[in-house]
């Protein structure tokens, strides 16, 4: 797998963002149903999907989309703290060193076995991002069969409060801690990445 990591996105994308955006469509608008802003009637793209934001993409060979995953500065405005507040019992997690995964996305047109393969890469590519960053912690919101996911995935996870009912769904909020331990962590909980070539990463101007 091609890892690229990639900082801002602006209008209607092309290349390698247009691929995200459009596999984000497929998934969370068109698969599960949510009510989400869409350009041009491909791409999903809402008020976070700024020059701040940076994603993580997962691509074969062929450059085509296989996985991905946005990250949002704390200390801007971003889901959990401009969405869903209430699903932290205390205050929302934020600093410089606290960052938003968001959009975390695997492209439908896969099996079973692959889509486990890549989400457990991506996974593992979002540790290692942290790492190499200086990012202490992860947060996020997640509807319950995700976030139960998240939550065994072996790294130090915890809730932020208790799920609250939003439409049909649950949602809750959880914070990750990364450490220089987390990669074995994962590892110890079974994740298994494919190995990744990363290419060098690419700055969009907005």
């Amino acid at each position: 797998m091609y890892l690229t990591t990639l900082r801002g996105a602006h209008g209607v994308p092309d290349g390698l963002l247009a691929a995200m955006f459009e596999a984000r469509k497929q998934i969370f608008v068109d698969l599960l149903g949510w009510d989400l802003p869409v350009l041009a009637g491909r791409y999903e793209v809402d008020q976070f999907d700024d020059p701040r934001a940076t994603y993580l993409i997962l691509t074969d060979e062929s450059g085509q989309h296989l996985g991905s995953a946005r990250l949002l500065e704390t200390e801007r405005p971003h889901i959990l703290d401009t969405l869903f507040p209430k699903l932290c019992e205390d205050a929302v997690p934020k600093g410089p060193t606290t960052q938003e995964i968001t959009r975390f996305a695997l492209d439908r047109h896969q099996n079973a076995r692959r889509r486990r393969r890549v989400r457990d890469t991506l996974v593992c590519a979002l540790a290692d991002h942290a790492l190499a960053s200086g990012i202490e912690a992860y947060t996020g919101v997640a509807e319950i069969a995700w976030l139960q996911q998240i939550l065994a995935f072996g790294w130090d996870c915890e809730p932020l409060g208790l799920p609250r009912e939003h439409g049909a769904t649950l949602l809750g909020a959880l914070r990750i801690a990364i450490k220089p331990e987390t990669p074995m962590l994962l590892a110890r909980a079974g994740l298994v990445p494919e190995p990744i070539v990363t290419l060098r990463p690419i700055r969009h101007a907005a």
